[in-house]
């Protein structure tokens, strides 16, 4: 088969947020039945909070408007001003929420170094602060499921609950950001109450592979959540007639889940298609994200060239782009756009 030399249309693979609402999901939004929020008046919004936090298991959930939000109160439940959070250099925590930890809650943060963002009860264990007055206290740890700037890679259920028991015995928090949690559920078959309850606070998504135009959850405790409510309301989160989103966030949940699949073997359709022209570049992905290595080629050139032929790509790094397949990008779309990449990474 004659490979094209450009995809026309553009290939969108920046990221699973590029999804956009289908005509079942906004027909779900039309007819939602809205109250004011902020009064806790929204019936459909507190069903959907109901519904998520029994999924994973716990108590209690609140609808934010964004992951970020939801990292930011779950952390603010678990840890003080002047303390610190454990988690991965590359979680985005640290990378992608623009400080807002120390800038607002006065967390800071202590990372161990993990290429995929796996992470191990070991690694951890040996960072955690001993409680004394010459050093900053440890009060939470934080994992990432599935992890963006590892490659979607998926956190083993058997890691999770080691971490888990070792954060109880040693008296701290344990943060879940869960943004891709659904892709790591269908990827394993691990029950999304298993990979929740091993935590105190969990954040997970509905506008990236689900195909929601907006929202996050973050479940806990009925007494966290109880605390976190409040603290939305004075970072300005408090909303009013939410039910709109909340009723496409289910329609994700009835329609979107199961399909992640179908983005798993995109996303690896496109691993292969770039290794077969130079091997060296990718691994076989997990979920819906291909990290690439451009090799002696700056990432920004590469995307820029990609771009050029209809391929986006995220610059993640300064010899890495990020591929993700979502809703919006087809198994022969995925295919094209792998070897078109291919071919610019072999004629570098």
């Amino acid at each position: 088969m004659r490979v094209p030399k450009f995809a026309d249309p553009a290939i969108d693979l920046r990221s699973d947020t590029i999804t956009r609402p289908s005509a079942g999901m906004r027909a779900a939004m039309a007819a939602a039945e809205v109250g004011d929020d902020v009064y806790g008046e929204d019936p459909t919004i507190n069903a959907l909070q109901r519904r998520v936090a029994e999924m994973l298991g716990h108590e209690a959930g609140l609808f934010v408007p964004s992951g970020s939000m939801g990292n930011l109160l779950g952390l603010w439940c678990l840890v003080n001003p002047g303390q610190e959070v454990l988690c991965d250099a590359r979680a985005h925590l640290a990378r992608g929420e623009l400080g807002a930890h120390a800038a607002l809650h006065g967390i800071t943060m202590r990372t161990w170094t993990s290429f995929t963002g796996v992470a191990d009860a070991n690694t951890i264990t040996k960072l955690i602060s001993p409680k004394t007055a010459f050093l900053v206290q440890t009060a939470a740890v934080a994992l990432e499921n599935t992890h963006n700037f590892g490659g979607g890679s998926v956190q083993p259920i058997k890691h999770i609950r080691q971490i888990s028991k070792a954060c109880r015995e040693m008296g701290i928090g344990l943060h879940l950001d869960g943004a891709r949690l659904w892709n790591a559920h269908v990827a394993t078959g691990v029950s999304l109450a298993d990979y929740g309850q091993p935590f105190d606070t969990v954040t997970v998504c509905f506008s990236k592979g689900l195909g929601a135009p907006a929202g996050s959850m973050l479940v806990s405790s009925a007494a966290n959540i109880e605390r976190a409510r409040e603290q939305r309301k004075r970072l300005g989160g408090g909303m009013r007639q939410i039910g709109i989103l909340a009723a496409a966030a289910g329609y994700a949940l009835d329609h979107n889940v199961s399909r992640l699949a179908a983005d798993h073997a995109a996303a690896a359709a496109f691993a292969a298609e770039v290794a077969n022209a130079v091997p060296e570049a990718v691994t076989s992905p997990q979920t819906n994200i291909v990290v690439v290595d451009t090799g002696t080629t700056s990432a920004a050139k590469l995307a820029h060239e990609a771009a050029k032929i209809g391929v986006k790509l995220s610059v993640i790094g300064p010899r890495t782009v990020r591929a993700v397949t979502s809703l919006e990008v087809t198994l022969p779309a995925a295919m094209t756009a792998g070897r078109l990449v291919g071919r610019l990474l072999a004629k570098a």
